[in-house]
């Protein structure tokens, strides 16, 4: 079954991060499956309009302003002529959400399903339920996720968090891990400096990636072991704490702060390290362990969220989200560097690689859009009645709030029927074209003048 998707996120490139990971290299797989991929984003600067990346997928840049860490101010009402046109024009089926944090993906979502559309969600995060914050996100997440199709979470502790927090039916959530491109993160023991043991850290320099759990460690280890360097990439408020830390303790020839890196060279900065430090306190997934242990890195992390089914007992070493817990490990892994022990560089590399492929990644993806495209419609009325049992207060509101979206769309379709929109050709002609004139005949192998930039997918394991 051909689809054609949508995926909607206010974290895309030219943005890095796991998430603009993911939905970039899903979609890529999906195209090479043989659907039609479009994504919709918020502008970045000057990257406002329409785009095309590799594989002819088509971006939409909207020019929607920026509210808070990247994520559109959440109006509900003003994106909805624009997200209306696209799936029209791009004659979309299934509108594909990612990350809870993105405003954009949850308006996308509802409107989506005012339209007729099968709804998907993913999540990628892990969030808390006591605190102001998470009570009013999680609400909101209700409102959203009560009328999808399906969610799809990365990790089993990332389902069991989501399932609570937005109070969906497990039968309703499915699991499908990240994946790594493994082709992209391969060691090269030769760029590590002999004598010296470092500790990579790549991470954004914020509160939940435990940037005050690094600042105690720092001390610690540097005034224990003379051989001990720090590299640190990333960006972020708690960049200052660590800048303090350096010139407390004069550590300024032992830890090295590159500042924010680009993904295209993350590997660069991988491969001269001996150990990954992660000291987040929650994650659902993170993709930074995979990466440094694909370059044959030694990993060293917190014991939080979805973290222990991401890398086999072998291959990571768990600690307590504390100082203490962090540096205990952190002596076992630099001693295990000193004796070498441990499995090498390119045996970490080959398992990874055979662990997460994205190429199952984006077949277990198309399950569920297949198992989505046969649900049965609903009315207006069973729909009212899904928001209306989500509490004696909020129900109503999100009601309400149902009603007003609906009304609006009926006005936006007076105003703009669809039969005016005109509809945008579908590419995958073109690409087949390029791909069988780039492509060598006779060995069935790409030539070094091919256009198309494919990637070497890799996948998540499955899991019993």
């Amino acid at each position: 079954m051909r689809h054609s998707i949508c995926m909607v996120s206010d974290f895309f490139h030219p943005n890095a991060g796991g998430v603009e990971s993911h939905i970039y290299q899903l979609s890529q797989c999906l195209i090479e499956r043989g659907h039609k991929v479009v994504v919709i984003t918020h502008a970045y600067g000057e990257r406002v309009g329409v785009r095309y990346l590799t594989n002819f997928l088509k971006v939409y840049y909207l020019p929607l302003g920026v509210f808070y860490a990247q994520s559109t101010l959440p109006t509900l009402f003003t994106s909805l002529p624009l997200i209306r046109d696209i799936c029209i024009r791009e004659q979309i089926t299934i509108v594909h959400g990612h990350s809870a944090f993105s405003t954009l993906c949850q308006e996308a979502l509802i409107h989506g399903r005012n339209m007729g559309l099968k709804a998907v969600f993913t999540d990628h995060s892990l969030f808390g339920f006591a605190d102001a914050s998470s009570i009013i996100t999680n609400k909101f997440l209700q409102f959203c996720l009560c009328d999808v199709n399906h969610t799809v979470c990365v990790s089993y502790t990332s389902k069991e968090n989501t399932v609570l927090r937005a109070s969906l039916h497990p039968s309703t959530v499915s699991v499908i891990p990240n994946a790594v491109d493994a082709g992209m993160f391969t060691p090269d023991p030769s760029q590590r400096q002999p004598g010296r043991i470092t500790i990579v850290v790549v991470s954004r320099l914020v509160y939940r990636k435990g940037m005050d759990l690094l600042a105690g460690i720092l001390p610690i280890i540097c005034n224990r072991h003379g051989d001990v360097h720090f590299l640190i990439g990333g960006d972020g408020p708690k960049r200052v704490n660590l800048e303090e830390i350096c010139e407390k303790h004069q550590l300024h020839a032992r830890m090295h702060l590159l500042g924010s890196i680009a993904h295209a060279d993350v590997r660069n900065v991988l491969v001269q390290g001996d150990i990954f430090l992660n000291t987040s306190l929650t994650e659902a997934f993170c993709m930074a362990i995979v990466e440094a242990a694909s370059c044959g890195l030694k990993v060293v992390s917190t014991d939080v969220g979805g973290i222990p089914e991401v890398l086999p007992t072998d291959m990571i070493q768990l600690a307590e989200p504390s100082v203490d817990g962090l540096v205990t490990e952190l002596e076992v892994a630099i001693s295990n560097v000193r004796q070498g022990k441990g499995i090498s560089p390119e045996q970490a590399h080959a398992r990874i690689e055979q662990y997460y492929q994205w190429s199952e990644v984006a077949e277990r993806t198309e399950k569920v859009y297949d198992l989505v495209s046969e649900d049965t419609p609903i009315c207006l009325a069973d729909r009212l009645h899904k928001f209306y049992s989500l509490g004696p207060v909020a129900g109503k509101v999100f009601s309400l709030l149902l009603m007003l979206c609906c009304v609006w769309l009926m006005f936006v379709e007076w105003w703009r029927p669809s039969q005016f929109i005109d509809q945008a050709p579908d590419l995958g002609g073109c690409r087949e074209s390029l791909h069988q004139q780039y492509h060598t005949p006779d060995t069935g192998t790409s030539s070094k003048h091919q256009l198309e930039n494919k990637t070497a997918p890799n996948s998540a394991r499955k899991r019993n």
